[in-house]
């Protein structure tokens, strides 16, 4: 088998339940999923009020080179996030308003890396999220060999092509493709004691109480003490 390699045929989840995470967002994916998932704080989205899921398309690409994007772009189609992870860290500008224009035409929902993008503003008036680590102004060349479709490390997060990529305000966490139906049923479970501790905390209870962290501070040994003037 070649050592580079660009895969096709890749199975998705089922699309009902891609698009539905995103409702819930990449904080209550990764709480729901076991506190798992997430692709760190270095990963920041550069528009606002984005929240997105889709299947991945993944990239392994060399430093400074974009040719694997541009073979993975005719790979995606419509509920696809392009998930693009440098070899090693890679400050360049590896795609921009063109690139993006081509994702956004086939329904490419967003595009999330480990290195860099560039045209952030029309990006953002074009309504394209992205997800990145850098961003920079200086471009890339297109002549060394990468992979299209196969697992890459994001950040520390394991991503095979066809695994669930829900990104929003807070970052991008990963959900494995098999376990999609099952995070999304956590999730909604999630949500749902979320709305009714909101409710509770609305009529004026308290976190101390509802989740029972009295024992907790008196087991750590923390005292209670009143305030004395010096």
């Amino acid at each position: 088998m070649a050592a580079h390699r660009i895969v096709t045929g890749v199975p998705r989840a089922d699309p009902d339940v891609v698009a539905a995470l995103a409702e819930f967002g990449s904080a209550t994916v990764h709480e729901a999923m076991g506190r798992i998932g997430y692709a760190g704080h270095r990963l920041r989205p550069i528009q606002q009020d984005a929240s997105i899921s889709g299947s991945a398309v993944t990239v392994s690409c060399a430093p400074g080179d974009n040719l694997m994007i541009h073979a993975a772009i005719e790979q995606a189609g419509a509920g696809d996030v392009i998930v693009v992870v440098p070899t090693t860290d890679s400050a360049f500008g590896f795609i921009g308003e063109l690139m993006a224009t081509q994702m956004q035409v086939r329904g490419v929902r967003g595009y999330v890396t480990s290195g860099g993008v560039r045209d952030t503003a029309e990006l953002r008036r074009m309504g394209f999220p992205v997800w990145s680590k850098f961003i920079a102004a200086e471009g890339t060349v297109k002549d060394t060999a990468g992979s299209v479709n196969v697992p890459v490390v994001l950040e520390g997060v394991v991503v095979a092509p066809g695994d669930i990529v829900v990104a929003d305000d807070d970052g991008v966490t990963i959900v494995p493709r098999a376990l999609a139906a099952g995070t999304l049923a956590a999730s909604r479970a999630r949500a749902e004691k979320e709305a009714a501790n909101r409710a509770r905390y609305a009529a004026g209870e308290i976190s101390m109480d509802l989740n029972d962290l009295r024992p907790v501070i008196e087991r750590l040994g923390i005292e209670t003490v009143e305030h004395e003037e010096p």
